[in-house]
């Protein structure tokens, strides 16, 4: 995937719930098709940390559900780094088991000028891809 496209009004309501839940990580799913972002489920961090997140299994049961009842899928996951930059840290490269998802990470500077970057991590590897925010 080139790059993800997704609607501002949707980076907003990303961004939005990044910066309720500092100063500790934040996390959601991006559904839709292809590269196309349609959907935010901003998700619960049952482990409320700055440095690490993970999504409520029950939760992420039910957006799955009602994304193939949809017929969307699963395009990214997106977190928050609310003390780092907008880049995988090790343990977000252990732990990105998805190979077809982007990983999309907010950095939160504190000073107003946020970050959005997006992500493949496959196998180890880290390759950053474009976001293309439409109206």
């Amino acid at each position: 995937m080139p790059e993800l496209i997704i609607p501002k009004d949707l980076l907003e309501k990303i961004l939005d719930h990044c910066k309720m839940a500092f100063p500790n990580e934040a996390c959601g799913i991006l559904a839709g098709k292809g590269e196309q972002v349609s959907r935010v489920y901003a998700m619960t961090n049952i482990e409320p940390s700055p440095v690490s997140y993970f999504m409520d299994p029950g939760e992420q049961f039910r957006v799955q559900k009602e994304m193939r009842e949809r017929g969307e899928g699963m395009i990214a996951i997106f977190h928050s780094h609310p003390q780092s930059p907008a880049y995988p840290s090790a343990k977000d490269v252990k732990l990105a088991f998805y190979d077809d998802a982007v990983y999309m990470i907010v950095g939160l500077s504190g000073s107003g000028a946020d970050e959005i970057r997006a992500f493949n991590i496959r196998e180890g590897n880290v390759t950053e891809i474009g976001i293309r925010a439409v109206e």
